[in-house]
């Protein structure tokens, strides 16, 4: 399962009742953070996450309200005793910026820095996740990211007890090795799973205007998580101009995508009352929410 929360949902700058959009993905312990604007580190906190499971931060692009936190952030975790890696992906250009920001953030452990240089869609995985990024259209380079926890074949006990498995063995067929019985007899993992199962996926995309790309990248994810600057649809004209969108249009990419459910995110800081469209919303998308600072849920 995946937990997801929502630690803030403002843009451009943060306000004493909203904090810079950011999101914190955790399965297992290990948690990933996309994007780190001022003050993020508080809003970490005020959710009630736990930076020590912070293993990957991933940045969507380089203006200040989505890495000008980065400094606080880091200098936490060092006066927490961090002592385990981290590790941080963004678009190209990453180490310089990341040089330049840590020149007041001395370090006592180490980070590791992967630029994404090509301008193309691609991904990058181990063997519990696999990280999608999608260039966006922005004044400046900036990345989507879907975020896909792998999730292990169904056991099935009943092919285990009919080999005769000691259930002591179960443990390994289920992650996928091959276990040797007293007789001999090899038992491969194939031969008590039932097929690999879809993974868990968030899907987040910000700063951007509406692009064909957009529906596809987020196909079918159990949750798209999507700017939206202003609910007022007048104001498209002024989005496009500064590579924004607007609710309609997430609400939009999010039916074509056939996602599972949308959170709007990234609000002006003119928007006050974010709410007052929820209706309006969920006439384009029924299972759109206005996120808020804090929002949470676990997708299984």
């Amino acid at each position: 399962m995946l937990d997801v929360c929502l630690p803030g949902t403002g843009g451009m700058m943060p306000l004493p009742e909203r904090w810079l959009s950011c999101c914190w993905i955790e399965y297992q312990g290990r948690a990933l953070l996309i994007d780190c604007g001022e003050g993020t580190q508080i809003a970490l906190r005020k959710a009630g996450l736990k930076l020590s499971h912070l293993e990957l931060l991933l940045i969507t692009h380089f203006h200040a309200d989505h890495i000008a936190g980065l400094p606080g952030l880091l200098l936490t975790l060092g006066n927490n005793g961090r002592q385990a890696p981290l590790t941080i992906i963004g678009p190209h250009g990453l180490k310089t910026v990341f040089s330049s920001l840590t020149v007041i953030a001395p370090l006592n452990y180490q980070v590791e820095l992967i630029e994404i240089k090509n301008e193309a869609a691609g991904y990058l995985e181990d063997d519990d996740i696999r990280i999608d990024y999608l260039p966006l259209a922005h004044r400046i380079m900036c990345l989507g990211y879907r975020v896909s926890l792998k999730r292990k074949p169904i056991f099935n006990p009943e092919k285990a007890a009919l080999l005769d498995i000691p259930k002591t063995q179960y443990k390994y067929l289920h992650a996928w090795e091959s276990v040797t019985l007293e007789d001999g007899t090899v038992i491969t993992p194939d031969m008590v799973l039932d097929g690999e199962r879809a993974p868990i996926s968030v899907c987040y995309m910000t700063d951007s205007t509406p692009t064909d790309a957009m529906p596809s990248f987020a196909h079918n994810a159990d949750l798209l998580i999507c700017e939206g600057m202003y609910g007022d649809d007048d104001m498209r004209d002024k989005m496009l101009e500064k590579g924004h969108m607007l609710f309609s249009d997430s609400a939009r990419i999010a039916q074509e995508a056939g996602a599972k459910r949308l959170w709007l995110t990234h609000y002006s800081p003119a928007l006050k009352n974010p709410q007052e469209y929820q209706e309006s919303i969920q006439a384009v998308f029924s299972n759109a929410v206005l996120g808020y600072d804090g929002i949470k849920t676990t997708l299984r």
